[in-house]
């Protein structure tokens, strides 16, 4: 189980701007990869493009021996369900839903609610929320708004975590708390984890750093 990326390029507008500028790159079964780089640099492109989030102007990414952009858009988005798990710098909480609500989505679309509310619970223990659950995002610290992000993202079991600057809002306390349940998925779980992060103490948490710089890895 990996994800390689070859000749990877992604540009945008009119005339064509590169940010990504032929990228090779093998991200490893259970690894922890960080992608850091100033500001500009093309970091959360990169992200994007090996989560499936965007597809890429030429180059070939294959995920387990498959290739995201030649799946129908209905299996794309049952492939990301079921395997890929999203943390951004901002939560993407429904704000008319409950925490323990918004957790359960990703199995509600999946037909799984029953069999995966059980592991959920588990989660709002494990990682201190448990009197989150019948609240709204809005009743919620900035630290706790994330940290249910990060259990909704971890619903499915994913076997790869992207996170895009998930502690970029929060105070240094809620920072290390949310890089230790990142961590620890990737240590306990086996989950990959790709990390884009500003953060140098974070950054050098990974197995594997990768410095991004004007679109090409330094």
């Amino acid at each position: 189980m990996t994800i390689v990326c070859k000749n990877l390029i992604k540009s945008f507008g009119e005339p064509p701007n590169e940010v990504i500028k032929g990228i090779d790159l093998e991200i490893r079964n259970g690894e922890f990869i960080s992608i850091s780089g100033r500001s500009g640099s093309g970091k959360s492109t990169l992200l994007y493009l090996l989560s499936t989030l965007d597809t890429p102007t030429s180059g070939i990414i294959t995920i387990d021996n498959q290739e995201p952009d030649k799946l129908s858009v209905e299996d794309l988005h049952k492939f990301r369900n079921q395997h890929l798990g999203f943390v951004f710098q901002f939560h993407y909480l429904l704000a008319e839903l409950t925490a323990l609500e918004n957790t359960l989505l990703p199995a509600r679309k999946n037909g799984n609610q029953d069999e995966i509310s059980v592991f959920v619970n588990e989660l709002f223990e494990r990682f201190d929320v448990n009197s989150t659950k019948n609240k709204l995002p809005s009743q919620l610290s900035g630290g706790e708004q994330q940290r249910i992000a990060i259990i909704r993202a971890l619903s499915m079991k994913p076997r790869y975590l992207f996170a895009d600057e998930p502690t970029g809002s929060l105070d240094s306390v809620n920072g290390k708390i949310v890089m230790d349940i990142l961590t620890k998925a990737n240590s306990e779980w086996g989950m990959t984890l790709v990390l884009v992060t500003h953060e140098e103490e974070y950054a050098e948490m990974a197995e594997t750093e990768i410095f991004l710089k004007d679109g090409l890895v330094i």
